[in-house]
């Protein structure tokens, strides 16, 4: 069985800089798939950025993907660093993984297995 845990956010001012980490137990081959989305109060979980378990291929929100990097170096902990916050990216961040993904489907409901979240809160 397949477990995330996500942690790394808090409070930071515009303009600064988080980094988010997703620790993952169970994942045993290179074709999974780990994703982070976001979810603001009121607002559907939002795609954010993915990539394959290899490392090798990254995918980005476009309206994101400037201030983004994900990586996975060789332990099972997949990062999300995130520069130049701004208040509207306050939101709970998520991670999720599934095996056999095409790299580039940006669908919540195509993840099964999810972290149980990590607030990041931006103040102006």
């Amino acid at each position: 069985q397949v477990q995330l845990r996500d942690s790394g956010g808090g409070p930071v001012q515009a303009g600064g800089s988080l980094r988010l980490s997703c620790a993952a137990s169970g994942i045993r081959d290179i074709a999974w798939v780990v994703a982070w989305f976001r979810q603001k109060p009121g607002e559907e979980r939002e795609f954010v950025a993915a990539i394959k378990w290899s490392g090798q291929r990254e995918y980005y929100a476009d309206s994101l993907k400037d201030r983004l990097t994900i990586s996975r170096d060789n332990t099972h902990v997949t990062r999300l660093a995130m520069n130049d916050l701004k208040p509207e990216d306050t939101a709970m961040y998520y991670c999720a993984a599934q095996r056999g993904l095409n790299l580039m489907d940006r669908s919540p409901a195509a993840f099964e297995f999810w972290g149980q979240g990590t607030q990041v809160t931006v103040s102006s």
